[in-house]
């Protein structure tokens, strides 16, 4: 029986995070020594995008407040990862204080925590997270978007990049990278 196929008899054929049925996929959850199922989730197209970068949709992630509590470790290390990356949404913040991991899948859990990583700080030194909106706070010329990003601009659900000097966010319909000092925590 190939993984895919025990993961998805493991599942019931849904998401392990969110419950949903189509377009359901195999994840690993890192960091891994070798492939197995109990190391792997079932997950869609949805969850797997975010997990892996894609800008956060804050309300589809309010799933977590059923899987966190499930009894498969590698779906509570993904719930416990995604609830951290959200913790500055009150309701994440609670569940994560809610959630409790036995010391080995926490050890896991946090393995993959990249919070010792060099925070991203706005202009006045107040430290950014993916989702957090933002105020431009000097006009900005977009390099190959033909426009001019305006002072006072909000941008709304910003993603963090590998460079803790930059964020991702949505400006005029269009993602951008921005420098994380001409920037304002909202």
């Amino acid at each position: 029986m190939s993984i895919e196929q025990a993961l998805t008899e493991r599942a019931g054929a849904k998401c392990e995070l969110c419950a949903a049925t189509d377009n359901l996929q195999s994840v690993a959850v890192p960091p891994i020594d070798q492939v197995r199922v109990d190391n792997h989730i079932l997950v869609c197209q949805t969850c797997k995008s975010q997990i892996e970068g894609a800008e956060l949709d804050t309300n589809h992630w309010r799933c977590l407040n059923d899987s966190m509590w499930s009894q498969v470790p590698a779906v509570q290390v993904m719930a416990w990862r995604m609830l951290k990356r959200l913790s500055s949404e009150t309701w994440a913040q609670d569940l994560l204080d809610m959630l409790y991991l036995d010391e080995e899948t926490s050890t896991w859990a946090q393995k993959g925590d990249d919070s010792d990583r060099e925070p991203t700080l706005d202009s006045n030194g107040a430290v950014l997270s993916a989702g957090d909106t933002v105020v431009l706070i000097k006009d900005l010329d977009v390099k190959g978007g033909g426009f001019t990003a305006k002072r006072g601009t909000a941008v709304r659900g910003i993603s963090l990049t590998d460079n803790p000097k930059h964020v991702e966010g949505r400006v005029n319909g269009v993602r951008i990278v921005l420098v994380a000092e001409y920037l304002k925590k909202a």
